[in-house]
């Protein structure tokens, strides 16, 4: 089994995954002044006993490594993995600054593309198990990709050169993030990439409209659930036609993964959903709202 939580941070996002196996990963970091510290005080708790701990960075925009700079210094972050890149920004900023360090250093960074494999990333070993996450994006040699890691490097915004990332659980759910590419360039990119199936999406850019994921890659991801993010409700897509988690009336999700199921639970006492099968399970990870088979 597996727990993979959605935190519920604004209009930003953080997510972490206590994994079955020797593992802990956690993917991007948005927190306030305010929150950050029980936020830090729960990853420290659920980390605790794992042989490897990591931290997935997407894309270098401000809401998702707000307070990197408190998250490292609490948990000193040895395994970094982004997107080989050389962004910039014109409005510098601590968080930034330190995830330049941590990108450019030469024993903490590693750097993702399609394919790559890397202990105990995916692949397990007398040692450990593997965690089951492997990057479906980006390919580097594509042109779209390239192009806007040079505008990254000139400082534009870094949201499309975000890498896709799966997590499997053997005989359980699989989960898809996309960070925050925003639909002009996936639909740029539809032909040279198609994106694997996955029982749950975590829609891109916070579910925004500019991030609204192409009809073809949906009918291929086919998603038993489409998280939706905390973006302003005027500019979210809420996904007609697919059964939807929306985060701004939800406030933190839990998966809680075991074989063939998914048991959900939501922060907010009066959410429900009407897609879900109804276990009647303990509120253990806050409210339970129901089962998904897989």
């Amino acid at each position: 089994m597996s727990i993979v939580k959605s935190l519920s941070v604004g209009d930003g996002d953080m997510f972490y995954i206590k994994h079955g196996s020797d593992n802990f990963t956690m993917i991007d970091c948005c927190m306030s002044e305010e929150d950050k510290d029980n936020i830090i005080n729960e990853i420290k708790s659920q980390s605790t006993g794992k042989g490897i701990v990591r931290f997935i960075s997407t894309h270098p925009d401000d809401d998702h490594i707000r307070r990197l700079v408190d998250l490292d210094n609490a948990m000193n972050i040895l395994n970094f993995y982004c997107v080989a890149n050389e962004a910039t920004k014109s409005d510098q900023t601590d968080d930034f600054d330190r995830y330049c360090e941590l990108r450019d250093h030469d024993n903490k960074a590693f750097y993702l593309y399609r394919g790559c494999s890397r202990k105990w990333m995916n692949e397990s070993n007398d040692e450990r198990g593997s965690a089951g996450i492997n990057i479906l994006w980006p390919i580097t040699s594509n042109q779209y990709y390239k192009s806007t890691l040079t505008d990254a490097k000139n400082g534009k915004s870094p949201n499309n050169i975000s890498c896709v990332i799966k997590y499997s659980l053997n005989g359980g759910a699989t989960l898809l993030w996309m960070g925050d590419l925003e639909s002009d360039f996936m639909e740029n990119i539809k032909d040279a990439f198609t994106p694997d199936s996955a029982d749950i999406l975590f829609a891109p850019h916070h579910g925004r409209d500019s991030g609204k994921v192409p009809t073809d890659w949906l009918d291929k991801i086919d998603p038993k659930i489409i998280v939706i993010g905390e973006a302003p409700s005027a500019n979210l897509n809420y996904y007609a036609g697919y059964n939807t988690i929306t985060q701004n009336s939800a406030g933190d999700i839990v998966f809680d993964c075991v074989d063939g199921k998914v048991h959900v639970y939501v922060s907010s006492e009066n959410y429900s959903v009407d897609f879900l099968e109804d276990e009647s399970k303990p509120d253990t990870h806050g409210y339970y709202i129901g089962t998904l088979n897989v």
